[in-house]
């Protein structure tokens, strides 16, 4: 493995099936690792976006670089496509350091890590992806190492193995995860920054949308890059995606040029609709509508009802049906909100179940 090459680092997640399928996926498979490699931002200011974590960082990096010390070790969470494989790069390139990206699955042994951390240089940036599932004996090593950069390596077995302390040079480390609460109390207390990062606003997307066109030399207008950040779920990497499949449309049934209507044409055909919708997240909401009047339900029966296992429903479909209000998680099970209705043009029977999962007395 090139330890200096993003594209080599090992994904995250290995998604099968519709989750690895999806236009709207936001787990990046090697096409994506590939184009935003040539599309990531340099240095702070030409990243858009996520406003107050580049403000933070940006005096800690100054900081240490006024000192003339290694940077604090950064814990980056968020949802995947936010940036934080880019933003591990510019802290690595801010501070004219080396950087080693390797992920929490890819180290299952304390020996894996210390044969990392024993290499390191100084100064340089250890970037650490999905931190929170490494094995539990290297997360114990990374404590002594992030706090006294120091490892003590096993010799021998039994009763006569013996610690050698080995000494390591100052290194800063960034940790990246999608879960941070799953992160132990002393793991999470030895980072010296700690930012969460946020979904984009549309208009931000659109700012991400009209650079990456430039680079990717496509031309596109004001209402088509609107068009296409309006359904990219906050999230960059998505952007960056429905941006080239709307391209490859305007380049075949066009004249290359992205407008409002080439955009709304391209993603009716890749079935993502105006709010980022897909073919997926549809058919819950239309089982959950249709079939059984708008819940509750429960997962197991609305899992059926569309074809899919259920941890596709519970993992892939719910937490962006959840976070648009169109869907929620109650004790009872999975409710459809007005707002599902409304999206999906039906109307909603009179006495049908609220949001909360309560039992509208009214019949509203």
């Amino acid at each position: 493995m090139n330890w200096d090459d993003p594209t080599d680092a090992p994904a995250p997640e290995r998604l099968v099936g519709p989750a690895a399928e999806r236009l709207v996926g936001s787990v990046a498979d090697r096409e994506d690792q590939a184009v935003e490699a040539a599309l990531r931002p340099k240095d702070l200011d030409e990243f858009i976006g996520q406003e107050k974590v580049r403000e933070q960082l940006d005096l800690v990096l100054r900081a240490a670089r006024a000192r003339g010390a290694t940077a604090d070790h950064v814990l980056l969470s968020g949802a995947p496509g936010l940036g934080k494989t880019t933003l591990s790069m510019i802290i690595a390139a801010e501070m004219g350091a080396p950087i080693r990206i390797t992920s929490g699955p890819a180290i299952q042994h304390a020996g894996d890590l210390a044969a990392i951390l024993s290499s390191l240089q100084e100064g340089e940036v250890l970037f650490l992806d999905e931190i929170h599932r490494m094995s539990r004996p290297a997360e114990e090593m990374l404590y002594m190492a992030m706090e006294d950069f120091r490892v003590d390596v096993i010799v021998g077995k039994g009763p006569g193995a013996t610690a050698i302390p080995l000494e390591l040079p100052p290194f800063t480390l960034v940790g990246a995860t999608t879960r941070a609460g799953l992160l132990p109390p002393p793991l999470r207390d030895r980072f010296g920054f700690t930012a969460h990062m946020e979904f984009y606003e549309p208009a931000e997307l659109e700012r991400v949308i009209h650079r990456s066109a430039n680079l990717l030399d496509v031309e596109i207008d004001s209402a088509g890059a609107a068009e296409i950040a309006g359904r990219s779920r906050g999230t960059p990497r998505i952007a960056n995606r429905l941006l080239r499949r709307v391209r490859d449309y305007a380049q075949v049934k066009a004249d290359g040029v992205i407008t409002r209507e080439i955009s709304a044409a391209a993603l009716r055909v890749y079935e993502v609709d105006a709010r980022g919708l897909d073919r997926l997240d549809r058919a819950v909401l239309e089982a959950l509508l249709k079939l059984f009047g708008g819940g509750p339900v429960g997962l197991s029966t609305l899992a059926v009802a569309v074809g899919e296992e259920r941890e596709t429903v519970e993992e892939v479909a719910e937490p962006f049906l959840v976070r648009e209000g169109l869907l929620a998680r109650t004790p009872r099970g999975r409710v459809a909100t007005p707002a599902a209705w409304t999206h999906l043009g039906l109307t909603a029977p009179r006495g049908t179940t609220g949001g909360n999962g309560q039992q509208d007395l009214f019949g509203a």
